[in-house]
């Protein structure tokens, strides 16, 4: 997806800004579009969508914008038209939700980060 700005942007380090794409979209009931950020943004400049991935549901009509933040050292500049992220849209499974007192039991159980391998 493009940065349709007049001019160019430029977003500090440890700053946010919102991109308009000009872009809308109809996702079809049981999909949604997923914004995920640009690998050469991110691991250059550290530019990347500012909630890690961009979630589109099917009922939204208006036009995508792209949260961006700076977690890089530098302030970078998005260009009129420059490419700032990446649309895919993909089926979600919307399952019934049912409250429980208790889950089942697992080897893994409760274990959290790195109790599967190095951490």
């Amino acid at each position: 997806m493009q940065a349709i700005v007049t001019e160019p942007v430029t977003i500090e380090p440890g700053k946010r800004v919102t991109i308009p794409t000009g872009l809308a979209v109809e996702i079809p009931e049981g999909m949604a579009g997923f914004v995920f950020g640009r690998s050469g943004l991110g691991i250059r400049h550290g530019i990347v969508p500012g909630n890690a991935v961009g979630v589109i549901d099917s009922d939204y009509r208006g036009e995508i914008l792209v949260g961006l933040s700076n977690h890089g050292a530098e302030p970078y500049t998005i260009q009129p038209g420059e490419r700032v992220a990446q649309l895919v849209v993909m089926p979600v499974a919307l399952l019934p939700v049912e409250e429980v007192e208790a889950l089942e039991e697992t080897e893994r159980n409760t274990g959290g980060f790195g109790s599967t391998g190095r951490s």
